[in-house]
C-alpha cells in the first residue's frame, strides 16, 4: 500500500483544526482523519486527541488474522474511546466546553477496507477506470435535506448551514458510529478527506488529478487544487493506493 497525506490550514482560516495519522502494523495498513469544531482552542484539540485515542487502540489491538467483526469492534471501541476522552476533558476545563470533531477510520486488511465513521468528513474510493465513489453517507444537516427530496446534491454544495453536522465525537454520551466494508481490486485507491476539499474542488477534478498523477503526489495535488479554488476552510487529505 503507498500512503500519501497532507493537511493544510486553507487560505482563510488562521489555524489547522484538522489532524490525521496513518500508518502499517500486522499486515494492515490504517488511516485517522478528524475535523475539530468548537472554537481555535477547541477545534484543535479535539482533533488531535481523537486521533491520539483512536491511533493508541488502533496499535495495542490491530492483529493479522483478525475477523471481520473483530477489526469492526475494535475500530468501534477506539471512537468511543477517544469520545470518553473528549467529554471527560470539556467537563475539566470550561473553554473546551462544546469541542467535538468528524472522525473516519479506515483499516485494510487483505484486500478490504473497513470504514467506521461520525461527522461528515469523507471516504471515496476511485478505481482505475475513475468510477468517483462515496462510501460514507455525511451526517449532516444539508445530507438530511437532500435525502428528504428538499434540495439536490448540487444545491447542497453552497446551502445555507451545509457545514452544520448531526452527529460528532466528544459532544454527547452516546455515540452513533456509521460502518461500511469494501472489497479493493488492483490500483483502487481509497481517499479519506475533510470538507475544506470537497467544498471547494469537484469530483470529477479529484478524480483527474488521481488519474494523471503519482499516489506520491496525490495529498499534496489535491490539497494545491483546493487552495487554488478558494482554500477557505482546513483541508485535509489521505489516499492509500493499492
Amino acid at each position: 500500500m503507498k500512503i500519501s497525506a497532507k493537511t493544510d490550514k486553507g487560505i482563510v482560516r488562521a489555524n489547522n483544526q484538522d489532524s490525521y495519522a496513518t500508518g502499517e502494523l500486522e499486515g494492515a495498513t490504517w488511516a485517522v482523519v478528524c475535523d475539530g469544531m468548537g472554537g481555535a482552542a477547541g477545534g484543535n484539540v479535539a482533533s488531535s486527541v481523537a486521533v491520539q485515542k483512536i491511533t493508541e487502540a488502533l496499535k495495542s489491538c490491530c492483529r493479522s488474522g483478525m475477523r471481520p467483526q473483530s477489526i469492526l469492534n475494535m475500530m468501534e471501541s477506539a471512537i468511543h474511546r477517544a469520545n470518553a476522552c473528549l467529554l471527560d476533558m470539556a467537563r475539566q476545563d470550561v473553554s473546551l466546553s462544546g469541542m467535538g470533531t468528524t472522525c473516519v477510520v479506515v483499516v485494510i486488511l487483505d484486500s478490504t477496507a473497513y470504514i467506521a465513521h461520525v461527522g461528515d468528513s469523507r471516504v471515496y474510493i476511485i478505481p482505475k477506470n475513475g468510477a468517483f465513489r462515496q462510501i460514507t453517507r455525511d451526517h449532516s444537516y444539508v445530507q438530511d435535506l437532500v435525502e428528504k427530496g428538499s434540495i439536490t446534491q448540487e444545491e447542497a454544495r453552497t446551502y445555507p448551514g451545509k457545514n452544520i453536522i448531526t452527529r460528532a465525537v466528544g459532544v454527547a454520551e452516546n455515540i452513533r458510529v456509521d460502518f461500511n466494508e469494501e472489497s479493493l481490486q488492483e490500483d483502487d485507491v481509497l481517499l479519506l478527506c475533510t470538507d475544506g476539499l470537497t467544498n471547494f474542488v469537484r469530483d470529477e477534478t479529484i478524480t483527474d488529478i488521481i488519474i494523471r498523477s503519482d499516489p506520491s503526489e496525490y495529498a499534496e495535488k489535491l490539497v494545491q487544487a483546493a487552495n487554488e479554488n478558494g482554500g477557505g476552510d482546513n483541508i485535509t487529505v489521505v489516499t492509500i493506493a493499492s
